[in-house]
């Protein structure tokens, strides 16, 4: 369904993605001692995500002893498609990429219950 022209989910609410973002911890992560990844998150990561917690929420999977393409992923939820570029942005400025720690991998991006608003639009109640 569209509400002045913004696509909207069944529930009349704006859509929800799903954002799966991979990435790699480097050997340079891995030579930190555990109390100085330990401070490295809490300094950095911790409070960014904490800055964008009322738009995106954040899961953190390991994944290195499942595949070799990637060592980890996150799985972000958000209806603000600008805050998530914001947060990945800002991520990127911090020494965890800028200095070689991560290096994030593939995108992958996903709308919840997307057909279900696709049908609500097609109806002649929903468009």
């Amino acid at each position: 369904m569209k509400v002045n022209g913004v696509n909207t989910r069944p529930s009349g609410g704006p859509m929800t993605y799903g954002i799966v973002l991979t990435y790699t911890l480097t050997p340079r992560w891995l030579a930190l001692t555990r109390d100085e990844r330990n401070r490295m998150r809490s300094t950095h990561i911790e409070p960014l995500f904490a800055r964008h917690a009322d738009r995106i929420t954040a899961r953190f999977f390991d994944a290195e002893a499942f595949n070799g393409r990637f060592s980890d992923f996150a799985v972000l939820e958000t209806d603000d498609l600008g805050a998530y570029y914001f947060l990945v942005e800002a991520l990127r400025d911090t020494p965890l990429i800028s200095e070689g720690y991560l290096v994030l991998g593939e995108v992958v991006l996903g709308v919840r219950d997307g057909f279900q608003a696709y049908e609500r639009h097609l109806s002649p109640a929903g468009g």
